[in-house]
């Protein structure tokens, strides 16, 4: 039986140091060469950018459309960090990216001291450097969006949990910091996003309360009262936006947002249940394949507290987002830190060779299958740098093979180990090989896929273009919003009848990006004035959202000179 009440479950703090720097080194590279993602990361970009422009921190913006999906913390954090870097005048992508960096940063650094609470120092060490290295959290860590903010805000709540496990253990009373810490934490995630934090931080007590038939737990952290802080966050800003939006806001992120993505797909990201655990083989990875491993060693601890806890943290969240039909993968990422210490946790009971597999033949051959689909996944992960360059840019590029090089040899190491039952070398062999492969990506692969990053691209064509310092631009045929936060906000996105009908109104400042695909229809638009229609450069890429390739120019009117007739 496991406890809680070890005092040598704690990491000294010059290791959790070290855990956090670690993080920041490998979250870091690619933040700055690399453009705004679409769609989620510049529509974030482009609200804060406003907040910062107009002073307006209630209404949340982009363009002049209100952005009522979820309450204003991320936007505040994002206009907090420009400020602070002082860069709100510029429309530079890495400030907005901070909160997501220290945020991941501090869930990493909490994972490991609630993995040795749990289980002990080594597995605290173990949970660390498996989130840290899988390919959802590289990724979340480097965009501005809610997610990274959002799970540290679940996983101090759950840290609060945590603690108040450990008092049970030890039949010593909570203090009410701890309640204080827990009820604060879930009214952080409700400024960030809705009810949506409710989920795991409510769930995993109740859980765990009804299987033990005893809601100790829960009454340790206090909900008769506790309550009124989450409320205490929160609720200025939901009376100050209800007002500012007479009732709007709350009919669009809660009917529209929240209960839509419930009753049916949203965005085309409707699918089955299931997704997230096809999802998760590409997603956790290298971890995956060490999580299907202790899945055996788990059903027979279920019974033991830290493990009961972390499945009540799991599976209630799993559950709901793979009943609900709108799916992406990010949406079950609060449950990755507690895999990361189930898996950590249990591996670090095994010693040097693993011996608690599977009993049954089928349960040896369905780990063996996926043990080959996860050897797979890294090495088209490793290739792929490479392969984009060579697709996208024909490019052979020397870099992006140097560092398949380095990783492809690392995870068949990783095999080799999986193969001779030595998980935790297995494990640490493929999140070294994690850590070179995104610091290669972000570094050397990325910023060279010109063809995808259209919006810079644009945004350099016009700058250089445009007829006067005040130009209009409309954008027909190229709506992403990475070109919206670039330019500056001065888009208009429209039709090709509108952007010829306002060039033939305004035809000195006026210029319009239109798609080879379009061009007849913009030109039988301007009429007679398609003949003064210029092309002042063109840009051909793809736009990976839709996958659709694409010739975009940037057209002017060709003014008469002084004196001659129009």
């Amino acid at each position: 039986m496991l406890r809680l009440d070890r005092g040598t479950h704690t990491l000294p703090w010059r290791v959790l140091v070290l855990i956090g720097l670690a993080a920041f080194v490998l979250f870091l590279p690619g933040r700055m060469a690399t453009p705004p993602f679409d769609r989620d990361e510049p529509r974030y970009m482009e609200a804060s950018a406003q907040m910062l422009e107009t002073h307006n921190f209630i209404d949340v913006r982009f363009q002049d459309k209100p952005r009522y999906l979820q309450p204003a913390g991320i936007y505040w954090l994002e206009a907090m960090a420009v400020k602070a870097v002082g860069m709100e005048y510029a429309r530079t992508v890495w400030p907005y990216r901070i909160p997501s960096l220290l945020a991941m940063t501090a869930a990493v650094v909490l994972t490991a001291i609630m993995g040795a609470s749990l289980f002990g120092p080594m597995a605290g060490v173990g949970a660390a450097v498996l989130l840290m290295a899988s390919v959802l959290v590289a990724a979340e860590s480097r965009m501005g969006t809610i997610d990274s903010c959002l799970l540290l805000s679940v996983l101090v709540a759950q840290f609060a949990l945590v603690r108040a496990l450990g008092d049970r253990a030890a039949e010593r009373v909570t203090p009410v910091g701890t309640a204080v810490l827990f009820w604060g934490a879930v009214g952080c995630g409700l400024m960030l996003k809705g009810p949506v934090v409710l989920i795991p931080s409510l769930a995993t007590p109740l859980a765990l309360g009804w299987l033990e038939r005893n809601m100790d737990l829960w009454r340790r952290v206090r909900p008769a009262w506790g309550w009124l802080i989450a409320a205490a966050v929160v609720l200025p800003w939901c009376i100050a936006i209800g007002v500012v939006s007479h009732g709007d806001f709350f009919r669009r992120s809660v009917g529209v947002n929240f209960l839509g993505k419930v009753a049916s797909g949203q965005e085309a990201h409707g699918l089955p249940p299931g997704y997230h655990l096809l999802v998760f083989l590409i997603a956790f990875w290298p971890g995956s394949y060490f999580a299907a491993s202790v899945l055996p060693q788990v059903w027979r601890e279920r019974r033991t507290l830290p493990v009961r806890y972390l499945l009540c943290w799991i599976v209630p969240h799993w559950l709901v987002f793979e009943s609900i039909a709108t799916k992406l993968p990010h949406y079950v990422l609060p449950t990755y830190p507690a895999i990361a210490i189930l898996t950590a946790g249990l591996l670090a009971q095994s010693g040097t060779v693993w011996r608690h597999g599977p009993n049954a033949r089928w349960g040896r051959v369905l780990l063996g299958v996926y043990a080959v689909l996860w050897c797979l996944v890294g090495c088209a992960l490793a290739a792929a740098g490479a392969i984009l360059l060579w697709k996208l840019e024909h490019q052979f590029s020397v870099p992006a093979l140097v560092l398949a090089g380095g990783v492809l040899p690392l995870v068949s190491l990783a095999m080799w180990q999986i193969w001779r039952a030595e998980l935790c070398y297995a494990a640490l062999s493929s999140a070294v090989a994690a850590a070179l492969l995104y610091v290669g990506l972000f570094t050397v692969v990325v910023p060279q896929l010109r063809s995808i990053w259209l919006a810079p691209r644009l945004v350099e064509l016009v700058q250089a273009h445009k007829p006067c310092a005040q130009t209009q631009v409309y954008s027909v045929s190229f709506s992403e919003p990475s070109l919206v936060f670039l330019i500056g906000g001065k888009v208009v996105l429209t039709g090709a009848a509108q952007a010829a009908q306002a060039m033939r109104d305004h035809p000195a400042c006026t210029a319009a990006l239109v798609d080879v695909r379009e061009r007849q229809t913009f030109m039988d638009a301007l009429g007679a004035d398609g003949a003064r229609a210029v092309s002042r450069g063109t840009v051909a890429g793809l736009n990976y959202s839709n996958g659709h390739a694409m010739a975009i120019s940037l057209y002017t009117l060709d003014m008469p000179a002084p004196g001659q007739a129009h």
